[in-house]
């Protein structure tokens, strides 16, 4: 079962987060806190959406989608960059991962979005031959860049 996130889903979205961090390498760079999270999902202006794929036998959260909305000047509407999906090792094969792409797939539908996109570390060869699966393709001609810490505060710190 795919449903939206609750604020009650926190913790649960918490510890997915730092889940998915270890298995990416990263713990450390993983500094969201609960409280963080809460504003950016359900504060006065969420800017970030989440949905959970709950098991349904038992219940348990085996994965979650983190998005946000993109607009493409080019074709003159929005469309889903997916921050983060991520399914818990006991859980992957069981469809998950296909059913939160398939519901973002079909918010994009019923919006008219033209775009659902995301990145993937180039080292995860399981998650680029399951994206493959689906007919996602790699967008080679072009380089992500990131500002981050001291890049982005020298960068962004007022003129004197």
């Amino acid at each position: 079962m795919i449903r939206a996130a609750t604020p009650a889903d926190i913790p649960v979205i918490h510890a997915l987060i730092r889940e998915l961090a270890a298995y990416e390498k990263a713990a450390d760079e993983a500094r969201a806190a609960p409280e963080q999270l809460h504003e950016a999902l359900f504060g006065p202006r969420p800017a970030v959406f989440a949905h959970l794929a709950v098991d349904d036998s038992t219940g348990e959260t085996a994965g979650f989608a983190l998005w946000f909305l993109t607009f493409s000047t080019w074709r003159g509407v929005h469309g889903i960059h997916l921050e983060d999906l991520y399914v818990r090792p006991a859980a992957r094969g069981g469809g998950h991962g296909r059913a939160l792409l398939t519901e973002l797939a079909r918010i994009c539908v019923r919006r008219g979005y033209a775009r659902l996109e995301w990145s993937v570390l180039d080292w995860n060869e399981p998650a680029i031959g399951f994206y493959q699966s689906l007919g996602a393709r790699a967008q080679d001609e072009w380089r992500g860049y990131r500002l981050t810490d001291a890049a982005l505060a020298a960068l962004g710190s007022p003129d004197d």
